[in-house]
């Protein structure tokens, strides 16, 4: 009986910690750039992630490093030092949550690929954010047919008028989402890159905590 009543009261306890995370306030982070700034906010629904995000930052970790992988209409990704090949030694376990996607000015995870990272596991400092592209409903629903994924109307609407790039939903990490300066990673997209998409002119960034 007295174990009927704990599970009980951690069910009734689960959509109350979830409503809790929901309004929370946000962290938003400043990420200024050789292009212009960048503001993103981090979900407290992945709290691992935007610790994480949040520990680097205080540390100093992401400044006078380079967005290193910018692929047009696609995305930017950054957090792998001056190199672009740095991470800090670890990963972060994957928190997939249906009700954040690919859209246009997604935070997301980079990680290693399936064959050596089956458990999706996020890298620890790599990142990218969506540039995207809109896509009409007929690919939407064969690429749904395609790769097994389903997305919910508001997802359909999200990608067939702002974009994104829904072939990653459900395979890495989305943590957060940028809430000005798309302009900023437009610029970024759009630079010359040569080998491996990498700019040919170096995209450097630092980042702060707002308050």
């Amino acid at each position: 009986m007295k174990k009927t009543i704990a599970s009980v009261l951690l069910l009734c306890l689960i959509p109350l910690t979830m409503t809790l995370a929901q309004n929370e306030k946000r962290t938003r982070v400043l990420i200024q750039t050789d292009l212009g700034d960048i503001t993103v906010e981090l979900y407290n629904e992945t709290p691992q992630h935007r610790d994480n995000f949040i520990k680097l930052v205080k540390e100093g970790y992401y400044n006078g490093s380079i967005f290193h992988r910018v692929i047009r209409q696609f995305m930017i990704q950054g957090g792998g030092g001056k190199s672009g090949n740095e991470d800090p030694g670890y990963t972060v376990p994957a928190e997939f949550n249906p009700k954040f996607y690919h859209k246009r000015g997604a935070l997301c995870a980079a990680r290693m690929g399936d064959q050596v990272n089956p458990r999706k596991a996020s890298s620890g400092s790599q990142f990218y954010i969506v540039d995207g592209r809109t896509f009409s409903p007929p690919e939407i629903e064969a690429l749904a047919t395609r790769a097994g994924k389903s997305w919910t109307e508001e997802q359909k609407k999200a990608y067939t008028t702002q974009g994104g790039a829904p072939h990653l939903d459900g395979d890495y990490t989305v943590y957060g989402e940028v809430v000005s300066g798309m302009e900023v990673v437009d610029k970024i997209a759009a630079v010359q890159t040569g080998g491996a998409n990498r700019p040919l002119q170096e995209v450097k960034m630092s980042m702060k905590l707002l308050p």
